[in-house]
């Protein structure tokens, strides 16, 4: 008889939100490429945006599946269709959401119920999964979407408040306790830090802390020479068990992996890239601020005039109006814009296939919002950063592009804003303007390309045989075996 034990099965479970879904998505491609059986939970709406990439995998003889689990827009007074947080318009809709998940729990044990994985990674939103796997027997890793630089940060920041040690919103306080000196203000914190309220956010705050120290360990898509002693900080001073596991971008090996990635792209994949064809090596300024950014008419208008006035190419990708009325007027592009800077700058509107674009040789620039997957996509592919905060950690990671990694320069953002006002102005487009030039010439421009391009070759070796990520992950595997026996 062959006593071949079976493999191993981990169940893999996302925020709704395509900066959850995507990483989360390509870890279990990468760790199905390990032998590994795995299944993805995913409501229905998102599972029809994903599983073009699931389905192309199991073609080529990956063990993968997807899972459905139903949203309960209803119940929470959410409307039908809205189950990414990609599509709320409001801060109210976002603590609904926040309330849906909780109520996720119910369907979620039925589903371990009917068939119990050999572990659960699933998304720091879920707080209740470390209690339910508990109770299953399995072990329960976080998901937590970003950096062990940034945890060590938001530790530090809960345990000990540095920001209540300054009298006002935009003097500099120190972030206590950390390898490197990192200066933040009350303003480019999270309005819940600043003003002390408690609200859902908070209360699930509190809950994410205590669900992460009783959890198994922590699953972060980074790689560790890129943050060394925040990898060493958070598993030896926080006291968590950290795998480093990223880039897991890089589990996307061709064009069309690339291409199919998340939501559907706006534009024609080809097209893009026989624009950038035309350009030379390094020529182009790419400009994306993620799936959750808003910006009000006026700042749009003052990024096209900044774009303009930089005299740089660019591929700018802009989030549709929220109505129809907003996607037709576009009161936000200068008259004619796109006559005059045809061919000299394109823009997508929409979805864009971002690992494509930084990927192409003619990319040398990147204006992000710092969001954690952006950023690690753009070190991942060598592009000099200009750093645009906008809410989130984001604000914590500028600091790790301009002043730790130095593979980039700051636009000058300084106000934590997730809900912007229609007519505020965060950065002007003189500013906008400085910070391109700065990045795209020059002999300073020279120098950050270069240290970007040293950590791209460090990124692309961590997750081949031999590598930083490919030995956590063969760890990690070996651990989960062993646990299970």
């Amino acid at each position: 008889m062959d006593s071949k034990p079976p493999k191993l099965h981990i169940y893999f479970f996302p925020m709704m939100a395509y900066g959850h879904m995507i990483p989360i998505v390509d870890m279990a491609r990468l760790f199905a490429g390990c032998g590994v059986r795995t299944t993805i939970i995913l409501t229905p709406l998102n599972a029809a945006h994903l599983s073009k990439t699931i389905e192309r995998d199991k073609e080529l003889g990956l063990d993968m599946s997807i899972q459905l689990i139903s949203f309960p827009s209803d119940e929470v007074g959410l409307p039908e269709g809205c189950e990414n947080l990609s599509s709320i318009t409001s801060p109210e809709m976002a603590s609904k959401v926040y309330k849906a998940t909780e109520l996720l729990q119910q369907a979620f044990e039925k589903l371990l119920e009917e068939e119990c994985p050999d572990c659960l990674v699933a998304d720091v939103f879920f707080p209740w999964a470390t209690e339910v796997a508990s109770k299953f027997g399995i072990p329960r890793l976080v998901f937590h979407g970003t950096s062990a630089y940034a945890l060590c940060i938001y530790h530090v920041m809960h345990r000990q408040q540095p920001y209540k040690n300054v009298e006002s919103d935009s003097d500099f306080f120190t972030v206590p306790d950390l390898p490197d000196t990192i200066k933040l203000t009350r303003r480019q914190l999270p309005d819940h830090i600043r003003d002390g309220t408690e609200n859902v956010l908070t209360r699930l705050i509190e809950r994410v802390m205590e669900a992460e120290a009783a959890s198994y360990g922590v699953v972060v898509n980074s790689f560790r020479e890129l943050e060394p002693a925040y990898a060493e900080h958070y598993k030896k001073v926080i006291g968590r068990k950290v795998w480093h596991i990223g880039p897991v971008s890089l589990s996307n090996r061709d064009n069309e992996d690339k291409a199919r990635r998340g939501n559907k792209t706006s534009i024609d994949e080809h097209e893009c890239l026989n624009w950038l064809a035309s350009k030379k090596p390094n020529s182009v300024l790419y400009v994306c601020f993620g799936s959750l950014s808003n910006f009000s008419s006026a700042q749009l208008l003052e990024i096209a005039m900044g774009l303009e006035a930089s005299g740089q190419q660019f591929i700018w990708v802009v989030r549709k109006g929220k109505t129809k009325e907003e996607e037709e007027k576009e009161e936000w592009l200068p008259e004619a814009f796109e006559q005059r800077l045809e061919g000299k700058g394109l823009i997508i509107r929409g979805w864009a296939p971002q690992l494509l674009i930084l990927n192409h040789e003619a990319v040398g620039g990147f204006m992000t919002h710092c969001g954690w997957n952006s950023m690690l996509e753009g070190v991942t592919e060598g592009v000099p950063m200009i750093a645009w905060p906008l809410f989130a950690e984001q604000f914590y990671n500028e600091k790790l592009v301009t002043d730790i990694l130095r593979v980039g320069v700051a636009v000058g953002a300084q106000e934590w804003c997730r809900w912007p006002e229609d007519t505020k102005i965060y950065v002007m487009k003189e500013d906008l303007e400085k910070a391109v030039t700065q990045l795209m010439d020059g002999e300073e421009a020279e120098e950050i390309r270069s240290r970007a391009k040293a950590l791209s070759a460090m990124a692309k070796k961590a997750v081949k045989k031999g590598g930083s990520s490919y030995s956590d992950v063969s760890d990690l595997l070996e651990e989960l075996k062993l646990n299970r026996n």
